[in-house]
């Protein structure tokens, strides 16, 4: 690939903590478009892998994730999406993964979460880190309009679906995900929706979700924010499903499991439907008060598949410099 000593340059660099210029930006979601739109709505990716779920801004954990599992290009990676918002580092976690992409396009698979969102990042801190970090908007705009770009879907072998959210009651199979128009901003409803939003449940069948709520309630949360001057706007939620619906869907497209992220994990990661389902949660001590691990996936070439929890880098107190928290994060 052309230009591979300039993307090995900024790697180094925002490893430094150092921000790239908006040139710099520039040029790397440029690189990075023309790779993303080139992939399929559900990327076949090759074991041995290692599986990470949100990541939210904490870029000194995902520098942990590194450290146990291995650095480009000596392994696969697979991320499930919500790089931005929330963390400090939303800036830095997001430009090095799209620059490990550009540099190593057979080795990263990057999948689009809910907060991969122009609405979203408005809300929960990308925005106004942007702003703070850079003063104006371009570096937001022009990751925000690369998001519109990320597939949904990750195939491993043709044995272990990878999605954010969850299944949706209009998707029976997975050709059907890969037919679906990704190419947009994520709407309030609808497949593309539910596959960012949806939820396992331990009841059978399918519900609303509980994220859903009254647009009479005065609250800021992941299905309603306060747009200016006094009404709140619809974001979406999808649907919760039950172990029912994943051994159905598991059954009818021959896979044996489902790994997705989206929810906090006080473990890091949680089998649940008779273990034919995984959440995987890579962000611990999430928004420096959960107390939570963090967790990753990784999958042999045997497609077994194991789990490593890890506790908050000792890096991500170090290199914290605000008085306190962001307002975002409450």
């Amino acid at each position: 690939m052309e230009n591979i000593p300039i993307f090995d340059c900024q790697i180094e660099k925002i490893l430094r903590y150092e921000l790239l210029t908006v040139n710099e930006v520039e040029l790397l979601c440029e690189k990075a478009q023309e790779l993303f739109i080139k992939e399929p709505n559900v990327v076949c990716v090759h074991a041995p892998v290692t599986v990470c779920g949100d990541t939210h801004g904490q870029f000194p954990d995902l520098v942990e994730v590194f450290k146990i599992a291995g650095m480009c290009p000596n392994i696969n990676i697979l991320l499930l999406g919500d790089y931005v918002d929330r963390g400090f580092y939303s800036v830095e976690n997001v430009s090095c993964l799209i620059a490990l992409k550009v540099r190593f396009p057979d080795r990263v698979t990057l999948l689009r979460g809910n907060h991969e969102s122009k609405q979203i990042t408005q809300v929960y801190g990308f925005y106004d880190e942007c702003l703070r970090k850079y003063g104006d908007t371009k570096v937001w705009n022009l990751f925000t309009k690369l998001f519109d770009n990320l597939p949904i879907g990750a195939l491993i072998e043709n044995e272990i679906l990878c999605l954010h959210g969850g299944l949706s009651p209009t998707i029976n199979r997975i050709t059907e995900i890969e037919s679906l128009n990704r190419f947009e901003e994520i709407p309030s409803d609808g497949p593309l929706c539910d596959l960012m939003w949806s939820d396992p449940d331990e009841k059978d069948g399918w519900g609303m979700s509980p994220r859903e709520f009254s647009t009479k309630q005065i609250v800021i949360c992941d299905l309603y924010f306060f747009v200016w001057p006094f009404y709140l706007l619809k974001i979406g939620a999808g649907h919760i499903f039950g172990k029912d619906i994943t051994a159905k869907f598991n059954r009818k497209n021959q896979i044996s499991l489902i790994a997705r992220a989206h929810q906090l994990i006080m473990d890091g990661y949680n089998l649940t439907h008779n273990e034919s389902l995984v959440t995987l949660f890579t962000a611990p001590n999430y928004c420096m008060r959960s107390g939570n691990k963090g967790a990753l996936m990784q999958v042999d070439d045997k497609l077994n598949h194991t789990f490593i929890q890890f506790e908050m880098s000792k890096e991500n107190n170090n290199k914290i410099v605000y008085d306190r928290p962001p307002d975002f994060l409450f």
